[in-house]
């Protein structure tokens, strides 16, 4: 469906509602109506502002949108309630809810990323720069990105294959678990981290502070403690006078156990 600019658009709204029956919307203007859109095809547009929007492809510079729901989203900056999509990719996404199958951005760049869970299989963006990341869990097959700055990220579970990072820098890492196989970044410069359990198979870091750590192995530059135990098949620092300990329970190598 075409129209000639956004009052020919409202014109077509019934109910509350533009309703593309099944084809595919574009516009060479702004789309600024106060309904839901429903397109079985793909929205091609500058700005899209809109009650609800559902389409198969949404391709536009910038969306603001109570919820959105798509196969792919593509867009220069998303403002949402709650995103549903495959794929994201976007310079900008500020969200509640984000639920996607890859999220892809080279910088993702928000004052604040707000969401009751962030469910994705890959994570992959340049830069996650954010001042607070703030979810109620964040899952995800594999987390890649350049750098990850954060003020604060905090987190109930943490659960991922892969954590890959030139940097993280954050105020403060919460999270009541963090699980990964890998976690494999060269500074994680944090004011605080505060995990009851760390899981990983392997832990490549410069510093690590930690309630209890269970890994393979632990690679770390400076210095490595927790608050109560560490377990791991090997613990060693890059650093000639590198020192890891425990304040309250004890280091365990497996491999003595055995």
């Amino acid at each position: 469906m075409n129209f000639k600019n956004n009052d020919d658009l409202k014109k077509a709204v019934v109910d509350g509602v533009l309703d593309c029956k099944g084809q595919d919307l574009n516009c060479a203007f702004n789309i600024d109506i106060d309904a839901n859109i429903i397109v079985a095809g793909d929205i091609v547009a500058r700005n899209i502002v809109a009650g609800n929007i559902d389409a198969n492809n949404i391709n536009a510079w910038d969306i603001e949108t109570k919820d959105i729901k798509a196969m792919d989203i593509k867009a220069m900056g998303i403002v949402a309630r709650i995103i549903v999509a495959r794929n994201i990719v976007a310079r900008d996404i500020d969200a509640r809810d984000i639920n996607a199958w890859d999220i892809n951005a080279w910088d993702i760049n928000a004052n604040n990323i707000n969401a009751g869970d962030i469910v994705a299989r890959n994570i992959v963006a340049g830069d996650i720069d954010a001042h607070i990341i703030v979810a109620r869990d964040i899952n995800a097959h594999i987390i890649v990105a350049r750098d990850i700055n954060a003020r604060d990220i905090k987190a109930r579970n943490i659960d991922v294959w892969d954590i890959k990072a030139r940097n993280i820098d954050a105020g403060d890492i919460k999270a009541m678990d963090i699980k990964a196989r890998n976690i494999d970044v060269w500074d994680i410069n944090t004011h605080i981290i505060v995990a009851r359990d760390i899981n990983a198979r392997d832990i490549n870091a410069r510093d690590i502070n930690a309630w209890n750590i269970n890994a393979k192995d632990i690679d770390y530059y400076a210095v490595c403690f927790a608050y109560k135990d560490i377990v791991c098949n090997n613990i060693k620092g890059r650093r000639h006078n590198s020192k890891h300990f425990v304040l309250d329970g004890k280091i365990t190598t497996r491999e003595k156990t055995k």
